[in-house]
């Protein structure tokens, strides 16, 4: 996490930008149990089907976007969070350009 972070009030949908085309992504915070990290989705991009070791925690901050969790769709809305459980296959596709807040603490 950059210094200039730290400390203050920010505005989360502000912290990224969108680029036509793409997925961006930026870590807020990085440690060695977890992070948090901020993504931008274009309308109809997405993260294929992959599975990780832990729970990972979904925060939709604007938009909407359909998430896959072992083949059942789920619609997430802004304001909206799930839960993907580890070892759980899941995938993310953007019905709209949306931002999110993936946080996934390792234990």
């Amino acid at each position: 996490m950059s210094a200039e972070l730290k400390g203050k009030v920010l505005v989360v949908e502000d912290l990224i930008d969108y680029h036509e085309g793409s997925v961006v992504s930026k870590e807020i915070i990085g440690k060695d149990n977890g992070t948090v990290t901020i993504f931008a989705f274009d309308k109809g991009e997405g993260l294929s089907e992959h599975t990780a070791p832990f729970d990972a925690m979904v925060q939709i901050v604007k938009g909407k976007a359909e998430i896959v969790i072992s083949g059942h769709k789920n619609v997430v809305n802004s304001g909206e969070m799930i839960i993907m459980p580890a070892g759980d296959p899941h995938a993310l596709n953007a019905l709209e350009r949306f931002k999110m807040i993936l946080t996934m603490i390792r234990s």
